[in-house]
């Protein structure tokens, strides 16, 4: 896993949110569907290993409103994403789930492939989205950044508290790219997205929250704590401002 937070930190499931989405079945994989499905925008969102996490839903409706885009968050695990109770990873039962996941259905490489593929289906069935984007959330940000080189199917990319981060992925970046990193993600290799964003100028962005911990956007998300909600907010609105510029 990325950091510690991974296998330490369960999610947490807040209450009282109506999606203003729907699930469809695309691509062959059940799909959130939210924002105007005749858009000239649209934006793949990557969720964490806890799948269809209700934040993440919820920052996915946020970027269509706030966009006019459509959004697709796409379940890559068929429904078999982490549990909560596994977490921490403190049992070799929790060890071996976890690792079962991550091997078959969270498998990377695997996964890259499937949304290239999806993203072409998705062309096909909303036609009148002219240019994608992709957002990925901790190990969907690791998927995000590997579809983003060489063909990339996409016009921009971000990835926001990012898994299993690597330098040799932001030096195939071929397309612009946000990173917002919390404050568990190795700073070394943050900066060193920096640089190589900063250097070979196709645009992008990186920025630590500080204060923030590794999730605060997706399924760790706490939007019962008054900080923790606003900068929840902020980064959905940053991504926001960032795919406008390439999107519309």
């Amino acid at each position: 896993m990325s950091c510690d937070a991974c296998q330490t930190i369960p999610p947490l499931v807040p209450h009282g949110y109506s999606p203003k989405g729907s699930y469809e079945t695309i691509a062959g994989l059940k799909t959130y569907v939210t924002g105007p499905k005749d858009a000239s925008a649209g934006v793949v969102d990557i969720y964490d290993i806890f799948g269809m996490a209700i934040q993440t839903i919820q920052g996915a409706d946020i970027l269509a409103t706030r966009l006019n885009a459509l959004v697709l968050v796409p379940d890559f695990f068929h429904e078999a994403a982490a549990k909560p109770e596994w977490l921490p990873v403190n049992t070799d039962e929790k060890k071996r789930l976890l690792t079962e996941l991550m091997e078959n259905q969270a498998s990377i490489p695997k996964n890259v492939e499937v949304l290239r593929e999806a993203v072409n289906v998705y062309r096909s069935v909303f036609p009148s989205v002219e240019k994608w984007a992709a957002l990925g959330l901790c190990w969907g940000g690791k998927v995000a950044v590997l579809a983003s080189g060489p063909g990339a199917p996409f016009i921009a990319s971000a990835q926001v508290h990012p898994g299993r981060m690597d330098k040799a992925d932001a030096e195939k970046l071929t397309t612009p790219h946000m990173v917002l990193a919390s404050k568990d993600e190795p700073g070394d290799v943050v900066q060193d997205y920096k640089n190589i964003i900063d250097a070979n100028g196709i645009g992008g962005h990186v920025e630590t929250y500080s204060t923030m911990w590794h999730g605060w956007m997706g399924a760790r998300a706490d939007l019962d704590a008054k900080e923790a909600s606003s900068e929840y907010l902020r980064g959905y609105t940053q991504v926001a401002d960032f795919f406008e510029k390439y999107l519309l």
